[in-house]
């Protein structure tokens, strides 16, 4: 015998709305904490500190950020799987966070970690603008999913 389940956030009318606003909120911490290492990388802002020490202040809230964001997300993905997993858009979406991730874990935390104090190498713009449209892409393609 099969039994019906219904999902929690389809019972409330601001349950899904409430938990929407904190993926964003964790999308803002996280990608904003990025982006302050990548415009450090490039020679933009903090010149008084080097990358490596803005990446180590940014740390706990770019966690805290992928944490709210790696939380709610799949949250939001169960109140109805076959709408975002059919949807293109948020195809795009999960691969360019993937590798934004994988990115920022690996070759940009060796960028950041070779960088001198004065932090804008050529390797290191390249990799913080390769890094920050991969980020931009993954806003991007969340936002295009409401359209598709």
């Amino acid at each position: 015998m099969l039994l019906a389940f219904e999902n929690p956030l389809n019972e409330s009318p601001l349950t899904f709305p409430i938990l929407e606003c904190i993926h964003i909120v964790g999308f803002a911490f996280s990608v904003g904490t990025i982006g302050l290492v990548k415009l450090r990388l490039v020679g933009l802002g903090m010149r008084r500190l080097s990358p490596a020490q803005v990446a180590s202040a940014m740390a706990p809230w770019t966690l805290f950020g992928l944490g709210l964001m790696l939380t709610s997300g799949p949250l939001l993905f169960s109140s109805d799987p076959d709408m975002y997993y059919l949807n293109r858009a948020f195809q795009i979406k999960m691969v360019l966070l993937l590798l934004a991730m994988v990115f920022h874990y690996t070759v940009h935390r060796q960028v950041v970690v070779r960088a001198g104090p004065g932090g804008t190498t050529s390797a290191g713009k390249a990799v913080a603008c390769l890094s920050l449209a991969l980020w931009i892409g993954v806003i991007f393609a969340g936002i295009f999913f409401a359209f598709t």
